[in-house]
């Protein structure tokens, strides 16, 4: 029952393509400038501040413009000279959200690479390359800066911009030659390799890859672990905040006629040649109803991520993967204001068949206030895997599936009064979905700094985050010298809870499934 009631609300709310590239880079520094370095396509000049190198806004594919767009991704033609790549490239576009404001931008297709001042060529550093998450239609690699990390960890941070959107994942046939969608999917891809061609250049290790990601980005690395096109291009994988997430070709389809139609484009004969001769403002206008999800049956992912976990047909390499204690809080805080006959409405719209057991779970209190029923919402969301499977008891299966195969580190983030994403006064976002981001990247949102507004405890969990982070990236396992233990899932069925403070401690899985009500959401499963 609970499956049919998750999909209907995922539904609704949210090729092995082989690219002919150059040979990799050699190891390269300028003899007079360790700022220069060259890659593939030609050399690029960094910058240095507070002791990182920071090189961003590297082109790792060709614009995909013109008949590039709804393609995989190709090679960037090389440049003469020095390229400078001292700040962000073009955020791929999207609509506004608290990701960023809007773009229209479809050269978008950067890569960023940070390291430690003082590392060159030949010091083979692990490599912790991260996905940015937002839905797949909205976020940026610019969020993600790897300042922090690389200070406390010395790895090199590598963070890119993939297509989004209508842009990155619109599945019809004649758009290209598989009419599959999936192109943001392969623009990740198109970055691993560029990793392993380039990344010695810059110090780092290519066999010492550690691929991570957040929400979308989660799901992403997920697919990544199951798409045979990824494979031998990372050696270890981190979960935040996500699910393996995907859905069939015929679903694609269906909503992309959808938005040709919205977009103006309704004949199926006349779609592909209306959709491209429309500018990147009116395709994004057109796309407020498009809520793409990674596509399974086609080349890129010939099986669905889930099942593929399910059945052990997956990259055999370690994984930490985990969730936040109250995600579904950043999802439901429009519900803030509903009165006790509106919520019992939602119950009963949501899980017709279950309304009157849900409620016995989660009950209206006698001292609610206006918060109230965003705060029942978001968790029954992350207690049941309402939303797209993220958080609570679906994380804990996830987990449970990973060990029976790998080496699987799991953990619940329970930092519950840092700041939220958007500030609503009165409002307790609790551990909600992202709050972990400013821990691992303090001015995540678009260089506005949000660490500065933590307190002395969320400032140590920071520090303890990263250095679990660091250990996983130099080691494949999170521990770290000074901090708590981290037991492996698999033996000891424990999982990390990341609190402030120094307070970070196991917890048992059967305290999580209490605190999540996994026994009733099991038993309507």
């Amino acid at each position: 029952m609970i499956r049919a009631v998750r999909a209907g609300f995922v539904a609704g709310t949210t090729a092995l393509l082989l690219v002919a590239f150059a040979a990799p880079a050699a190891a390269y520094h300028h003899p007079r400038n360790p700022l220069v370095v060259q890659t593939d396509r030609g050399a690029i000049r960094g910058a240095s501040s507070d002791g990182v190198d920071s090189f961003l806004g590297i082109p790792y594919a060709a614009p995909p413009i013109a008949n590039l767009r709804w393609q995989a991704p190709q090679p960037h033609a090389p440049w003469s000279g020095v390229l400078p790549t001292t700040s962000y490239g073009a955020r791929c576009a999207a609509l506004e959200s608290t990701n960023g404001v809007r773009t229209n931008a479809e050269d978008c297709l950067f890569i960023n690479v940070q390291r430690a001042t003082g590392v060159t060529a030949g010091r083979k550093i692990p490599v912790y390359v991260f996905i940015h998450g937002g839905g797949l239609v909205n976020g940026s690699s610019n969020q993600a800066g790897g300042e922090k990390i690389v200070r406390l960890s010395n790895a090199i941070v590598v963070t890119m911009n993939y297509r989004l959107g209508v842009f990155g994942f619109l599945g019809l046939p004649g758009l290209s030659k598989t009419g599959q969608g999936n192109y943001g999917f392969l623009d990740q891809q198109a970055a691993l390799r560029w990793v392993q061609r380039n990344i010695a250049a810059f110090g780092g290790d290519p066999n010492e890859v550690t691929l991570g990601g957040e929400s979308a980005g989660a799901f992403s690395v997920c697919a990544h672990l199951t798409a045979p096109g990824s494979q031998g291009l990372f050696s270890r994988a981190m979960m935040q905040s996500g699910s393996c997430l995907s859905r069939p070709l015929a679903a694609t389809r269906t909503d992309s006629t959808t938005f040709a139609a919205a977009a103006g484009c309704p004949s199926a004969a006349t779609e592909t040649s209306c959709l491209r001769g429309l500018s990147a403002a009116k395709l994004l206008d057109a796309s407020t109803g498009f809520s793409p999800t990674l596509t399974s049956g086609t080349t890129a992912l010939p099986q669905p991520p889930a099942t593929a976990v399910r059945d052990g047909e997956f990259a055999r390499v370690p994984i930490v993967t985990g969730s936040n204690r109250d995600e579904g809080r950043t999802f439901f805080q429009g519900d803030i204001g509903l009165t006790e006959s509106q919520y019992e409405a939602w119950v009963q719209s949501t899980f017709p068949a279950l309304a009157p057991q849900v409620l016995a779970r989660y009950p209206w209190p006698r001292n609610a206030d206006k918060f109230t029923p965003a705060y029942l919402i978001g968790a029954i969301a992350t207690d049941s895997g309402l939303a797209a499977g993220i958080g609570g008891c679906s994380q804990l299966q996830l987990e449970s599936t990973f060990a029976k195969y790998v080496p699987t580190y799991a953990y619940e983030f329970d930092a519950r009064h840092g700041p939220g994403l958007v500030p609503i006064p009165g409002y307790v976002w609790g551990a909600g979905h992202a709050a972990e981001l400013a821990y691992l990247f303090p001015s995540f949102n678009n260089g506005t700094p949000i660490a500065p507004t933590f307190n002395a405890g969320e400032r140590q969990l920071s520090r303890d985050m990263i250095h679990y982070w660091g250990g996983f990236v130099f080691r494949g396992s999170p521990n770290a010298q000074g901090q708590a233990h981290w037991p492996k899932f698999g033996a000891t069925h424990r999982i990390m809870s990341l609190k402030p403070s120094g307070e970070s401690t196991e917890i048992s899985t059967s305290a999580f499934r209490s605190e999540h009500q996994c026994g009733f959401w099991d038993s309507v499963a």
